[in-house]
């Protein structure tokens, strides 16, 4: 047993210090990135921001409606591959936005083949390899079997929190590494676990060791307003991903009810009993859920709330003078706020 004692900090537990800026507008921002990943070589031109992989939030209607902000989304992996070359071939224009989802599963591998083998699907973004625990020796074989047998495609590679898991994947054959275990809205691994990791600190660690091997950093979860997102990019990461923050809009495919005279819809996490027992027709009796159930309100369409996360984001940049995001790691400092004011910023 040991005992780290420096101090790991959470979005909540910090502020942006404003600094001089020439800006005059929000409109001046560019919130576009390039990238041009590690191992697939492949290049990415767009808003590095990423729909979550579950299932009520990765679908096939978000895809349509992120592309023309030119952001992406990682599709959830029960979608069936007829399901998947009936869309793209009806809308290719989705498909630089678009990431196939896969387990670690022998059936899983089957399947992934049978979806790249496809020329409906060879244009792609990427391959989001994705396991709650990504420490386990058959996640990091999965990732390098994953780059033996498909080369050219990008991979994404997470969950995991610590720089030398990073530096590990990278070197296994992921471009890019997801960072978050626990921070999630509907997640309770560190609940039910223990098991966890502070979420900024979690990024500005990984980032520094993903940015090391040329390597790229996904910040995932977390994030519950649009300043969050301005401080996981100002912490390092490359792309957010998110899920609850995209949930109860029309795109989702969340069961829609009435609570109190007004529309919700149904939201859960990937290790919730609902979920569970929907794919896999009940809890397995060696675990327990690691994720809430919960509705959240109906909001319509998700283009609307995706610009409001923009336009925060725009406006983060203002603050410190970062004409790109590109440079608001370099334009950012955090302070620390103390816990009264930290209630207080929170509840308000």
């Amino acid at each position: 047993m040991r005992i780290e004692s420096e101090i790991k900090l959470d979005f909540k537990d910090v502020l942006i210090r404003p600094k001089r800026s020439t800006l005059t507008s929000r409109k001046e921002v560019n919130l576009k990135r390039t990238y041009t990943f590690k191992h697939s070589r492949r290049t990415f031109d767009g808003i590095p921001v990423i729909a979550s992989n579950m299932d009520s939030v990765g679908t096939l209607a978000m895809a349509q409606s992120l592309t023309p902000f030119k952001a992406l989304v990682a599709l959830h992996k029960f979608y069936k591959v007829e399901e998947l070359v009936e869309f793209f071939t009806n809308h290719p224009k989705c498909l630089p936005h678009a990431l196939i989802s896969t387990g670690i599963t022998d059936d899983d591998y089957s399947k992934l083949k049978d979806a790249l083998k496809r020329e409906e699907l060879h244009d792609i973004m990427g391959i989001c390899i994705d396991a709650a625990n990504g420490y386990t020796e058959a996640f990091v074989e999965f990732v390098r079997k994953a780059r033996e047998t498909f080369p050219q495609m990008t991979i994404i590679a997470g969950n995991v929190v610590t720089g030398e898991m990073v530096e590990e994947l990278l070197l296994s054959g992921a471009d890019i590494v997801k960072a978050g275990i626990g921070p999630g809205s509907v997640c309770t691994t560190r609940i039910m676990t223990g098991v966890g990791y502070p979420q900024l600190s979690a990024i500005i660690e990984c980032a520094d060791a993903a940015h090391g091997l040329s390597g790229h950093l996904i910040g995932d979860g977390g994030c519950t307003i649009p300043g969050d997102l301005a401080k996981a990019f100002g912490g390092g990461a490359d792309f957010v991903m998110l899920g609850g923050m995209l949930a109860g809009h029309e795109q989702c495919e969340g069961k829609i009810v009435e609570q109190s005279g007004q529309k919700r819809m149904v939201f859960y996490g990937m290790s919730s009993d609902t979920a569970m027992k929907k794919y896999a027709g009940e809890v397995a009796d060696y675990r327990a859920s690691e994720g809430r159930t919960v509705s959240v309100p109906f909001r319509g369409n998700v283009a609307d709330t995706f610009k409001e996360i923009l336009g925060g984001l725009r406006s983060s940049c203002t603050y410190v003078g970062a004409r790109s995001l590109k440079e608001l790691p370099k334009r950012t400092t955090f302070i620390r706020v103390t816990q009264q004011l930290n209630e207080v910023f929170v509840n308000s």
